[in-house]
């Protein structure tokens, strides 16, 4: 199916180089990810109350991985329909509405009376931050030339991490001092207060100047086919292989908290706060290997692969065998690595996609990304975790959990090789 839609001339003005303008794409790039950490913050506060829920209304680990994962779930399912409609009835818009409504989700998750009325908030959270992030990354990309997309790319990837240890942390200490309903309450202050600020300053016609004449002028009156997400089989493996690798991480993010509650015996606050560190380790170690990955590729863009596959290998050695040794300082000081490093491949595997797309239909594939990252990590590790959890023991299922790893660095390995072929049959669109 071919898809036409008319795309205006771009014309070049003296506004592109003035002071203001350099400064616009940094105050998107700094609201978009914003966003993000308040996207994370909603999603992830969730985490650091487990013990609160688990005794409060006898739930078990399956029940309380439902909670995490049918977020995930939703996203998965959701995000690629919802990024071809943000395509077409505007990406500022469509932010601005999914950021009011998860905001609004998570005020019904502190009004939620039983296990069934969280769990149906926590579907509605889903819904509402579906599509955020193939459609923020779109936005965020469109103001920026492409020699620095993998660092931002892994800057804003590295988003949901810092969200993450915020809304841990900070709900882990919330929770024990005024209730668990008042740190859900604190995220969706923060995203309503994110949302307007980027309303104000986020316009379409403002974005649309500050697009890079690189990315403007390969921008023609035909979208490329939406068949051309699924046919290339190097953009196949990027999606799948960081996929997988967000399988672990999304495994680290969920149950944390609760694995320093229960084998180190800390309370609800130590617990978050210990595992905030570790989840801040997975957002620094995001930035740092896109930026890694930016440098070594400058003239040879298939080195983006490399990363991709040595973030995975380490991270697959230090918390299998983190995980298997004893508890003490070697098992911490594994575990911050393999957290380090255990989605280092964020920003590479963006900055693929993103290479391997036609940029009319790159927030769409960045909504497939969405779908895969989703489905088979953030929703499927945590699911899966809970469900062997509540027969072999938490800390038992950690330990195959890096297992992931090695078909992540296989599948990389496949897109490594046709990589060259994927950006011929790119140009020929």
């Amino acid at each position: 199916m071919q898809l036409q839609t008319a795309t205006r001339p771009t014309v070049t003005t003296p506004e592109r180089a003035s002071a203001g303008s350099r400064a616009f794409p940094w105050v998107v790039f700094a609201l978009i990810c914003g966003l993000m950490m308040s996207d994370y913050m909603s999603r992830q506060v969730l985490s650091a109350v487990f013990p609160l829920l688990k005794a409060e209304w006898n739930l078990s680990d399956t029940q309380l991985a439902s909670l995490t994962s049918v977020v995930a779930l939703m996203v998965g399912v959701l995000a690629l329909p919802l990024s071809l409609l943000a395509d077409r009835w505007g990406r500022v818009r469509s932010i601005v509405a999914m950021a009011v409504l998860w905001s609004a989700a998570t005020v019904l998750c502190a009004a939620a009376a039983n296990y069934g009325q969280l769990l149906g908030a926590r579907f509605l959270l889903g819904f509402g931050e579906a599509a955020y992030a193939s459609v923020g990354m779109a936005v965020m990309l469109s103001v920026f030339a492409p020699r620095l997309h993998a660092t931002l790319s892994g800057t804003f990837q590295a988003s949901t991490f810092f969200g993450s240890v915020l809304g841990v942390a900070l709900g882990g200490v919330l929770a024990d001092r005024y209730g668990w309903r008042a740190a859900f309450l604190m995220m969706a202050v923060v995203g309503l207060l994110l949302v307007a600020a980027f309303r104000m300053v986020a316009t379409p016609s403002r974005l649309e100047r500050h697009t890079p004449e690189q990315a403007a002028t390969t921008t023609t009156g035909t979208r490329a086919p939406l068949s051309s997400l699924f046919t290339n089989t190097p953009l196949v493996c990027a999606y799948v292989g960081a996929a997988l690798q967000l399988f672990v991480s999304g495994v680290l993010l969920a149950w944390l908290p609760s694995y320093f509650n229960r084998y180190h015996g800390m309370d609800t606050s130590a617990a978050g706060l210990t595992a905030s560190v570790f989840v801040l380790l997975m957002g620094v170690g995001i930035v740092s290997c896109g930026i890694i990955a930016d440098r070594v590729s400058r003239h040879r863009p298939e080195r983006k692969w490399t990363v991709a596959v040595v973030t995975a290998a380490i991270a697959l050695v230090t918390l299998t065998v983190g995980f298997g040794v004893a508890g003490g300082s070697a098992q911490m000081i594994l575990i911050g690595i393999g957290a380090f490093f255990c989605a280092g491949s964020s920003g590479a595997t963006t900055a693929l996609v993103a290479s391997l797309t036609h940029p009319s239909i790159r927030a769409s594939a960045f909504g497939v990304g969405t779908l895969v990252n989703n489905i088979l990590g953030m929703a499927l590790g945590p699911l899966v975790v809970g469900l062997l959890s509540d027969r072999l023991g938490l800390l038992g299922v950690l330990q195959w959990v890096p297992l992931a790893y090695v078909l992540a660095i296989a599948v990389l390995f496949v897109g490594l090789r046709t990589y060259p072929a994927g950006l011929r049959k790119l140009a020929a669109l």
